[in-house]
């Protein structure tokens, strides 16, 4: 009886305009950022190295090199805090979790393009 109830709160928060991306991915994530009582996007982009959980609990990270710094980023898929998920370009993995990246630097880092 109370799942019934969690279920149809989490479906209530769903969101419909998810945008179709996978592992290994460019994309640029426009996330709303708070400052004060401001409110602006921030758009963050890099490659998507996982993807994990189902339903309104799915999270995804990005990661990108800033600077010669790794840096890494996890969104919940659908927080009303990300405003858009835009593909740059597709990736060819052949695994789900790209996790071998944080040791790479440059080029090494790079994954190849998926062509069509």
């Amino acid at each position: 009886m109370n799942t019934n109830i969690i279920k149809e709160i989490e479906a209530e928060q769903l969101k419909s305009n998810v945008g179709e991306f996978a592992i290994g991915d460019t994309v640029r994530v426009h996330a709303k950022i708070k400052e004060g009582n401001r409110e602006r996007i921030q758009v963050f982009e890099g490659i998507v190295i996982k993807r994990q959980g189902g339903s309104s609990r799915e999270t995804f990270t990005v990661r990108k090199n800033s600077n010669g710094v790794g840096v890494e980023k996890t969104w919940p898929l659908h927080s009303p805090n990300v405003e858009k998920i835009e593909v740059v370009r597709r990736g060819k993995v052949r695994r789900a979790k790209l996790y071998y990246l944080r040791g790479r630097v440059g080029k090494r880092a790079k994954v190849k393009e998926l062509v069509k």
